[in-house]
């Protein structure tokens, strides 16, 4: 496999950013209740994904799960880049520009049907930032190279049966310090699949699901 050092270069982003604009303009449909904030960085030179891992004082199905920086949006919020960004800062004390902000990736379902919109950014040099995590919503910050996620070894994926049925395919993310899957590790996928469409293959399966970025 390629080094996967060129994957926030200057016409890596420059190609995401067109990509994402296209299937942003070609998008209809209603506006999502929440957004995640996809954050890519570079850490001490290595193109890398953060991901975090929510709180268990949160309760509920989602807590200790591996996640993105996100919530619903406010009603204050113009749109899904503003939720984005007020949850990252509320979550990581990360204060991030409209500049860091590359694009939207295709609004996703969540275990409630509401629809979850990923907002792809660039937080540049993990080195140089101070993430000042909210303990009540975040239990531990890491990072995974891209170069470790695009790696076959690295990844898997689960089928699901309906009614004795084969109904889909979700994809999961082994051997970092925690497993990436659910909505995470399919908004992860899309993140591959669009800074790597040579390198990454799909292993969602959504029966009559759209494949449009």
């Amino acid at each position: 496999m390629a080094e996967a050092g060129g994957l926030l270069s200057g016409g890596s982003e420059r190609r995401c950013r067109e990509r994402l604009a296209a299937a942003g303009a070609a998008r209809r449909g209603a506006a999502a209740a929440a957004a995640v904030l996809v954050p890519l960085c570079s850490v001490r030179g290595r193109p890398a994904l953060l991901f975090t891992l929510r709180s268990r004082r949160l309760g509920g199905p989602h807590s200790g799960d591996v996640s993105f920086p996100g919530g619903k949006r406010d009603p204050a919020d113009t749109d899904a880049v503003a939720t984005a960004l007020r949850e990252t800062r509320e979550e990581l004390g990360l204060e991030l520009g409209a500049e860091t902000v590359w694009g939207q990736l295709r609004p996703l379902p969540d275990r409630q049907g509401q629809l979850v919109a990923p907002v792809v950014a660039n937080l540049g040099l993990l080195e140089n930032l101070t993430l000042t995590p909210n303990p009540d919503e975040v239990e531990e910050i890491f990072t995974l190279p891209l170069a470790h996620l695009l790696r076959e070894e690295n990844q898997g994926y689960t089928h699901f049966r309906t009614a004795g049925r084969y109904s889909y395919t979700l994809p999961v993310f082994l051997n970092g310090p925690h497993r990436v899957w659910g909505l995470t590790a399919i908004v992860t996928e899309m993140t591959l699949e669009l800074l790597a469409p040579d390198r990454y293959r799909r292993k969602t399966h959504m029966l009559s699901r759209s494949r449009s970025v």
